[in-house]
């Protein structure tokens, strides 16, 4: 899977992340193309916690419960999982998938935690992993799409407009001519 190409946009919090999915969908971008992944704070007073009791939807509770209940609505696939040295992530669309693969171990992603190896699979180079798993660790929220050079290089400037702290592309490419190096 590492032949896809990505852009990672990081958002300070999840409410300000919205804005990015929002604009995609209303540029025309496809939203089974999109990731989103959060860190939930854990709260004393308050239940956190997610399921989906069937024809119901997906249901959430928490700091956020809002915001993700009206992303479930928007991405394909919701996940809520414990992640050592990171806590209670909350993620959505493609990104779900390659986490749970990360979990199981697939591919040559061992060396890397399930966020990272999900991460890797998703076309994340190496060398941006870790930051990535940092912003969320931090409490950021990181919204990440998929697609050839010239939907992303338009994504970019779609995503540009929402003001996120950090905006990367990642292609195919420059991932296929760092492997040849190393």
């Amino acid at each position: 899977m590492h032949d896809i190409n990505s852009i990672v946009s990081v958002y300070e919090t999840p409410v300000d992340g919205v804005g990015g999915v929002n604009e995609l969908r209303n540029a025309g971008f496809e939203m089974t193309n999109l990731s989103t992944v959060a860190r939930e704070h854990q709260n004393d007073e308050h239940v956190i916690g997610y399921c989906n009791p069937g024809s119901g939807g997906t249901k959430y509770w928490g700091k956020v419960a809002a915001f993700w209940g009206e992303l479930s609505t928007l991405l394909t696939g919701v996940g809520f999982l414990l992640l050592p040295g990171v806590g209670p992530v909350l993620m959505a669309g493609p990104v779900v998938g390659a986490v749970v693969a990360g979990l199981e171990g697939a591919g040559a992603n061992r060396s890397f935690g399930a966020l990272g190896a999900a991460f890797r699979n998703l076309g994340i180079p190496r060398e941006a992993i870790l930051r990535y798993e940092s912003e969320v660790s931090g409490g950021r929220f990181l919204l990440i799409a998929h697609g050839t050079a010239g939907e992303l290089i338009h994504a970019k400037e779609v995503l540009h407009k929402t003001r996120p702290a950090e905006l990367n592309l990642h292609f195919a490419e420059e991932m296929a001519q760092a492997g040849r190096k190393a």
